[in-house]
């Protein structure tokens, strides 16, 4: 009976009938559309035979797989399609396993085109968003399937673009049908991700653009457009799991040197994940720089440029909690760096070995680390900024304080190095700089330390300082426009900004002022100052002159100018010939511009007359024939002219202007302090370290030299014993204190007491005196003579003793 039941026809499952019934004799004929009407029909009215339906089609599939009859098998994959789209009942589960079973038997043929027919039947079901979750299924083999098509090596390249595009679609729909189903297998974790991404950024730098999916693109742009869903859908939780084999991907096939490919894989990660998860990309870039902290400057390069993008990239200011440590990272490859470049050796040994060092690659990468550091800074509100240049500030090695290199060996050259590049990434963090109040953007704590800096003989130094001074108090960018020194006739053609002084600004001036005005008068006075440094210090007498000018101001700014003219004509200052002609130049080119800002036709007059005697007979003391590449002067006509209008010049200042005409006729005099006494010093490090020394210990006053004599050498010969004699001494103070009674030790007390009051009236006898009188003396009540007794702060002096 059974086998007369298989051969007949009626006697077989309705089931079975319909699902022979879709397949036409002909398979190029297709699918019958009638008879799949009705077995959608059959599985929607019982889903209980759902499960039937799919192992049977996938019984079919299989025969027609093994016997290469490639029409049937279409046919069958486009039934369990149609079915799966129509059906969404709770037994859909079992029905799907036989679809995954088919899937799977098509993407383990060796047949292209039935690898492609799987893919696009597994996408279409990745679409499907079921009713009922699966607590058992398995992608496995999915993933590592569509993996390893994204590789396809296949001979027709036709062929092997629509293999790989036919895997990444397949990965994307394996992300699409896993994310969000917490019952699945975690998608993000490592084992597949990486699978996954190292396949996506294998077709992303195929640089394959031909066109081979149609209306899909190349295989590049369809993996970009996966890679972005990829990590669009990626929670705090999984942003590592997905960025780490991208990071291992970049290593292993040396990607990071060419810098191109790494910057767009991690724009497109930047921009595609959420904006509040951007610092986590960048702290991994940042660890992966310090693993990578002995590998080559290029490899170091091409992860310093992705950061600087990715902080670019990253404006909102979300770099993480750590910000302080964002820089720290970069500081420290620059120590690192310049370590490198001096030793030539990673280890600090002078063994190089296989791995050479080239000092221009590393200079590159600390060029580009400095720049990274802009970066990061100006995606910081003002506050924070702050606080990184406090934080670099404190960074910069001093000998004897910071330790300078990590490397014992590279001395005051290392030390100045890191100096040079530390003051570079201060003046990429000051840039664009915007504050109302100078007092936060220029605190002490940062002000004194760089000024300090602008003492050293270094020019490189004194110009980095200068830079970093002109980005914090330019708050109106009028910095540019006093670049280039010249006699302007006219100020107005430069269109300057000007906003009234703040109250804020005129406490900075009142705090800090000297300060200001002490540095440039030295800055002018050191010999190895050349054109860039007496640009930069007529920029800064510029902004000064603009962004916090009051009438104190004003006027300290005028002496300050007269002071330098003084100092171009002192005979005392060994300056060189291009020296004193530049600060000629510097100081009538900045009171041309501060009587145009004051605008009094007198004091307009007189310097427009001194500049005009100069025209004539002294060019070399104006800027347009000093700053110049090849000035042309003439030693033999010092003086100039100028010296013999200085008395006019001062009696115009004072009776004209109308400013404090006390102060304005009194020369500047700079207030030179132990400071600025150690100037002529080889680095900053010396003169730093006696400042602090000098904070905390203080210097006895110098007394004239004693007379050596044998009753002095007697005297300290017998001290040996004094040591011995003091602490028996205390001894018997003890003793006594403890032992003696008590009135004793009243009546000792008592004594002492009243030796101290004696003592004080001695003090006070010589400090408050009688003043001179016609009587001398005057009685006291008791008959006696006293001397009467004026306290000092009433007594009157002559003028020439008050100071």
């Amino acid at each position: 009976m059974t086998g007369v039941c298989g051969c007949c026809g009626a006697l077989r499952p309705r089931y079975k009938r319909l699902v022979d019934n879709i397949f036409p004799e002909d398979p190029e004929d297709g699918l019958v559309k009638a008879n799949m009407e009705k077995l959608t029909f059959y599985a929607l009215s019982a889903p209980e035979k759902l499960d039937r339906i799919g192992a049977y089609l996938s019984e079919r599939l299989s025969r027609d797989v093994a016997r290469h009859r490639y029409g049937y098998v279409c046919i069958a994959m486009e039934a369990l399609d149609q079915l799966l789209m129509a059906c969404h009942c709770q037994s859909i589960n079992l029905f799907v396993e036989s679809f995954l079973k088919m899937v799977r038997k098509l993407l383990e043929s060796d047949k292209p085109n039935l690898q492609i027919l799987g893919t696009n039947s597994f996408v279409k079901f990745a679409n499907i968003e079921e009713d009922t979750p699966s607590y058992h299924r398995s992608y496995d083999f999915f993933v590592s399937r569509f993996s390893e098509m994204c590789h396809s090596s296949f001979e027709d390249p036709d062929v092997r673009t629509k293999i790989r595009m036919a895997g990444i679609k397949g990965l994307q729909g394996v992300v699409r049908k896993t994310v969000n189903d917490e019952l699945q297998a975690n998608i993000w974790d490592p084992q597949h991700m990486d699978k996954i991404v190292p396949s996506l950024l294998f077709n992303l730098q195929s640089g394959d653009t031909k066109g081979g999916g149609g209306s899909e693109g190349s295989p590049v742009e369809l993996t970009e457009r996966c890679f972005r869903e990829l990590l669009g859908r990626a929670a705090y939780g999984n942003i590592k799991n997905a960025v780490t084999p991208v990071l291992m991907h970049l290593d292993n096939h040396s990607l990071w040197e060419g810098k191109t490919f790494a910057v767009r894989c991690f724009k497109i990660i930047m921009y595609s994940i959420q904006s509040q998860h951007s610092h986590l990309v960048i702290q991994q870039l940042l660890g992966h720089l310090d693993a990578n902290s002995k590998n080559s400057a290029t490899v170091r390069a091409g992860i310093v440029e992705v950061l600087l993008e990715a902080a670019a990239i990253a404006a909102s200011g979300s770099v993480g909690p750590t910000v302080l440590e964002v820089f720290n990272t970069l500081l420290r490859q620059l120590r690192l760096s310049a370590d490198y470049e001096l030793t030539g050796s990673y280890d600090g040994s002078t063994n190089i070995g296989t791995k050479i060092i080239k000092a221009h690659e590393e200079r590159q990468l600390q060029e580009a680390v400095i720049r990274t550091i802009g970066s990061f800074a100006n995606t910081l509100p003002t506050y924070q900024r702050s606080e990184v240049m406090l934080f670099i500030m404190g960074k910069i090695p001093v000998p004897g304080i910071h330790p300078a290199l990590p490397s014992s060996g590279c001395g005051s050259e290392g030390t100045r190095m890191i100096q040079v590049m530390l003051l570079k990434s201060l003046v990429q963090v000051t840039a664009g700089f915007q504050t109302t109040n100078m007092l936060t953007a220029l605190p002490t704590s940062f002000l004194e330390p760089l000024l300090s800096f602008f003492l050293t003989e270094d020019p490189e130094i004194r110009l980095l300082v200068l830079q970093i001074l002109l980005s914090l108090i330019d708050r109106h960018d009028n910095t540019a426009k006093f670049r280039d020194i010249s006699i302007i006739s006219d100020i107005s053609l430069l269109k300057l900004k000007v906003d009234k002084c703040s109250r804020q600004d005129n406490l900075f001036m009142k705090k800090h002022g000297q300060q200001l005005y002490r540095h440039i008068y030295l800055g002018c006075k050191e010999q190895s100052s050349g054109r860039q440094h007496y640009e930069s210090l007529f920029a800064l007498l510029g902004i000064l002159s603009v962004e916090l000018a009051n009438e104190e101001v004003v006027v300290d700014l005028i002496r300050l100018a007269l002071a330098l003219q003084d100092l171009a004509l002192s005979t005392d200052e060994d300056l060189p010939v291009f020296n004193r002609c530049a600060v000629h130049a510097l100081a009538a080119a900045y009171l041309n511009l501060i009587c145009q800002l004051t605008t009094v036709p007198a004091f307009c007059q007189h310097i427009q007359e001194v500049i005009e005697v100069r025209q004539k007979k002294s060019p070399y003391f104006l800027p347009e024939d000093v700053f110049i590449d090849d000035p042309k002067y003439e030693p033999a006509t010092f003086p100039s002219p100028f010296s013999q209008t200085m008395a006019l010049f001062y009696k115009i200042l004072c009776s004209v202007i109308g400013y404090n005409t006390d102060r304005l006729a009194t020369p500047y005099v700079p207030q030179y302090t132990d400071e600025d006494r150690l100037s002529k010093r080889k680095s900053i490090g010396e003169t730093v370290s006696l400042q602090r020394h000098a904070q905390h210990f203080s210097f006895p006053q110098r007394t004239p030299a004693e007379e050596i004599t044998f009753e002095t050498l007697k005297n300290a010969i017998g001290t040996v014993g004094m040591e011995e004699q003091e602490r028996e001494r205390r001894r018997q103070v003890v003793e006594k204190f403890q032992k003696a009674p008590f009135e004793e030790i009243a009546a000792h007390c008592g004594a002492r007491a009243t030796l101290l009051q004696s003592k004080l009236n001695q003090i006070f006898d010589i400090t408050i005196r009688p003043p001179p009188s016609p009587s001398g003396t005057i009685s006291s009540g008791y008959g006696q003579s006293q001397s009467r007794s004026i306290p000092i702060y009433e007594m009157k002096f002559p003028d020439l003793c008050v100071y």
